[in-house]
């Protein structure tokens, strides 16, 4: 063989080892930065979406045309501080990721999608097939107050949620609208004596000040942690 012969042959196989030898660093590279994209969208405590993640998910749905009706819930646990401080965080993280199953499945059986906010608040996103807020309210603070066992043997909780829903399009702003107004209808629904639900109407407003629990996490941008104090 001749010698450019060797070289182009010395200069491929070359070439062919350092792909082999790169292969597995260029997918160690692939899986974290699939994990951190995952981390970026997920709460690590219920596998959910995050409020990042919703908004993702909401903008893919703003970008169909024409806008579509979509059914917003917003679902927020009633004392849950008193689970925290009787049975202590650690059995508050299970109760958390229990609502949280919970409230997936009732998204998936509408082929939408759920998410934790903050603490134990989450929300909802559902396709409008039909108008009838009142039903699927319905079924979110029924499924949530159903038993909760903390520990295999152990003690068993009921926990009820207050939930808050309204009509929205998939091109009105989440936050500032569609999220807005389910907030209203949730602080209304706790207003009226918790585990209970509300539907949003036009013009309706915030209940009257001393039934409403501050500021919320929501507002105050704080992140997530694994359970609410």
């Amino acid at each position: 063989m001749s010698r450019p012969l060797i070289m182009i042959a010395t200069a491929v196989v070359a070439f062919t080892i350092g792909r082999l030898t790169a292969r597995p660093a260029i997918n160690r590279l692939r899986a974290h930065l699939t994990d951190a994209h995952r981390q970026l969208l997920h709460d690590p405590l219920t596998g959910m979406l995050n409020r990042t993640g919703l908004h993702t998910a909401h903008q893919a749905l703003a970008q169909t045309t024409p806008a579509r009706p979509i059914i917003v819930a917003l679902i927020d646990l009633d004392d849950f501080k008193h689970v925290n401080d009787t049975h202590g965080h650690d059995h508050g993280d299970h109760l958390l990721k229990a609502v949280g199953e919970r409230i997936t499945d009732v998204a998936a059986l509408h082929g939408g999608i759920a998410a934790r906010l903050a603490g134990d608040e989450y929300a909802a996103l559902l396709p409008a097939h039909t108008d009838d807020l009142d039903r699927i309210a319905e079924l979110f603070t029924a499924l949530i107050a159903q038993p909760v066992t903390l520990t295999e043997g152990g003690a068993t909780v009921t926990v009820t949620a207050s939930v808050g829903v309204t009509l929205a399009d998939t091109s009105d702003p989440l936050t500032d609208v569609a999220l807005h107004r389910a907030d209203i209808a949730m602080y209304h629904a706790k207003h009226r004596g918790r585990n209970r639900h509300a539907t949003y109407r036009p013009g309706m407003s915030m209940p009257p000040t001393p039934h409403q629990r501050g500021h919320r996490l929501r507002d105050r941008r704080q992140p997530i942690s694994g359970a609410s104090a």
